[in-house]
């Protein structure tokens, strides 16, 4: 390579590296800025899995009793098309029936167990009296001014379908987010109803962390307008250490220090999307997250989280 090649290629590297780190700062100057229709700090995990038995009306009440910002809960769809708010597609774990929620009338489901384990939080249960599945339909008539995160559990047309009908019958687009983690199912979700935004699946997380690093990111528009992921570090505490491996703890190790990053979420929140990270429980883990620059947590405990927000304002 000439000398005068090799002069051009590094001036076109360097103009390139320069252009793509003040972008990465200031976004704006390339994207317009997506409007926030709310902004939550305080998101309740299944309305708070640790306080009261996951995805009840109990739960959802509690949360926003306390004020939570942000109501979480998964949806599924029975036998005669009526979306319910259940985790599993299988009863098995949170009724003690092994039986599927498709596979039944509303009105055949049977209710949950007393007492649940708290999934994020290794070897702790939570009791409840109220263990009845509700309908989608009951939240959005009981908070009508509540954010609320939906996650479709199932690739199922008409769940999606019948999900976007309630949106739009309790005029809910501008306090809805939805998605999961299947790139499949955030299409259908998206092209169902483009008014309700979208949560990024697995797919294109992992394509944001690849542009992130490639310092490609700040030239490529995003549609989704929340960035909701794991804090890979939980994992460690939810097993055994002897039942880790070195090599497993290790790419515990990896996966967190790609996806905790700072200029990420900085990068993230400027251009308008939110930053969702989960699923937290302990303080120093909620500090960890707030101090990177995430915008909400996802906690199991909303009540010791608003406690945490209580002394760590924004």
């Amino acid at each position: 390579m000439s000398s005068t090649a090799a002069f051009c290629l590094l001036s076109t590297l360097g103009g390139y590296l320069v252009t793509s780190f003040l972008l990465l700062k200031y976004p704006t100057l390339l994207h317009q800025k997506k409007k926030q229709r709310f902004l939550s700090r305080h998101i309740s995990h299944r309305g708070g899995a640790g306080e009261n038995l996951e995805n009840t009306m109990a739960a959802f009440q509690h949360a926003v009793n306390i004020g939570t910002d942000m109501l979480e809960l998964d949806c599924h769809i029975t036998k005669d098309e009526q979306v319910v708010v259940s985790h599993d597609a299988n009863l098995k774990r949170s009724t003690g029936i092994n039986v599927n929620v498709s596979d039944l009338k509303y009105c055949e489901l049977p209710p949950y167990l007393c007492k649940l384990d708290v999934p994020f939080q290794r070897a702790c249960k939570c009791e409840g009296k109220d263990n009845r599945i509700p309908l989608l339909k009951e939240v959005f008539e009981a908070f009508p001014e509540t954010p609320i995160n939906i996650d479709i559990k199932v690739n199922n047309n008409v769940l999606i379908q019948k999900v976007s009908e309630l949106v739009k019958q309790y005029k809910r687009e501008h306090l809805t987010v939805w998605g999961n983690a299947s790139s499949e199912i955030v299409d259908k979700c998206y092209k169902e109803n483009s008014d309700i935004p979208i949560l990024f699946s697995l797919q294109r997380v992992l394509l944001i962390l690849g542009l992130f690093f490639t310092g490609l990111l700040p030239f490529v528009p995003i549609r989704e307008q929340f960035f909701e992921i794991p804090m890979p570090s939980i994992i460690l505490k939810l097993k055994e250490p002897h039942t880790m491996s070195k090599g497993h703890k290790f790419l515990v190790w990896l996966s967190d220090t790609l996806l905790m990053r700072k200029a990420l979420f900085d990068h993230l929140t400027a251009r308008g999307i939110q930053v969702y990270i989960w699923v937290l429980n302990e303080e120093h883990e909620y500090k960890r997250a707030f101090d990177l620059g995430a915008t909400g947590v996802m906690t199991d405990y909303p009540t010791k989280l608003k406690d945490f927000l209580n002394n760590f304002p924004a």
